[in-house]
């Protein structure tokens, strides 16, 4: 879901950077010259929220947007499809608050500071990964809010028909199950410890051969519903999985990394509480199967992602209906 439209929201993201007169080192002092945390939180009037360009993005963009101007900001969403431009504007004040993933941005900032063979910094554990990522964001500037109930991180689905003939309902039950898996993914599941690499050290399972059909793209859905493939590697908030005939396997033992939707914010412009009470709100009701069910209505329903982000505030009580 990340991946999708990169080149069109590339394009977005140079316009749109371009139209603000920002740059990938534009504003904001070095991290040479800035301690941890020196300046009060910041209450600016006019924020503007950042999207990555994919729909889920922009989902918790325009809710952002929606539940900040409920609580008296001027908001707009500006597109910019690509974290090496979004996030120094973010230090920068060019971009206020932007929605982010607790574990892959924590692993981003970690690579930034030390280089793109840092050793990880997050894990499956939710408060370990935020204690990282804040020690990480400070410095720049940035404060990161508590993340909430959603998760999108990597997922493994199998036929229904697959899962009831073997009595599977966990990672751990295939790997006991000791059956042979051909996985559809992508290329790199060959190497990264959370793909096939971690199937087998975690779980036990026997994993014959990668399909190199891509990270839950139809063709990969497809495969495992006819039987050429026996998983796929999705996402937690793939909505799709009913139409083929699929369900996802529990990650039990934690394999994946706590990639929990987190707001994270310019602190001089947009730290403070009244800003962080607004976002708090949706983090006490969206969850995983919720914007799963919202990313569907964009992507296969063809609706708005403002209509569809205002109507699910409205259906929770967070905004106003009419």
């Amino acid at each position: 879901m990340r991946a999708a439209g990169a080149a069109r929201a590339a394009l977005t993201a140079v316009a749109a950077l371009t139209a603000l007169g920002l740059s990938a080192c534009a504003g904001g002092p070095s991290l040479e010259n800035r301690s941890a945390i020196t300046a009060s939180p910041g209450d600016s009037h006019d924020l503007a929220i950042g999207s990555a360009g994919f729909t889920e993005s922009e989902l918790l963009a325009q809710m952002y947007a929606a539940l900040l101007q409920h609580a008296g900001y001027r908001t707009h969403v500006l597109t910019v499809g690509n974290r090496e431009l979004y996030e120094p504007a973010l230090e920068a004040g060019q971009i206020d608050v932007v929605p982010e993933y607790a574990a892959t941005f924590a692993d981003w900032l970690n690579a930034k500071n030390k280089g793109a063979e840092a050793a990880p910094v997050a894990s499956p554990d939710l408060g370990a990964t935020m204690a990282a990522l804040r020690r990480l964001a400070g410095p720049r500037g940035l404060t990161v809010l508590p993340a909430g109930r959603a998760v999108d991180q990597n997922a493994f689905a199998v036929s229904a028909a697959y899962a009831r003939k073997h009595h599977l309902k966990t990672l751990s039950d295939l790997g006991r199950a000791k059956l042979p898996v051909r996985l559809a993914a992508g290329d790199e599941c060959v190497q990264r410890p959370f793909c096939a690499p971690g199937l087998k050290k975690k779980y036990g399972i026997h994993i014959t051969a990668i399909d190199p059909k891509g990270v839950g793209t139809t063709p990969a859905k497809q495969a495992v519903q006819n039987g050429q493939d026996q998983m796929v590697l999705t996402t937690s908030t793939d909505a799709t999985l009913d139409q083929f005939g699929l369900v996802l396997l529990a990650d039990d033992k934690k394999l994946q990394n706590a990639d929990y939707v987190v707001p994270v914010v310019n602190r001089a412009r947009a730290g403070s509480a009244r800003a962080a009470a607004a976002l708090d709100r949706l983090n006490k009701v969206l969850t995983t199967a919720d914007l799963a069910h919202l990313d569907e209505e964009v992507d296969s329903w063809r609706r708005l992602p403002a209509d569809v982000a205002r109507n699910y505030l409205r259906s929770k009580g967070l905004l106003p209906r009419g």
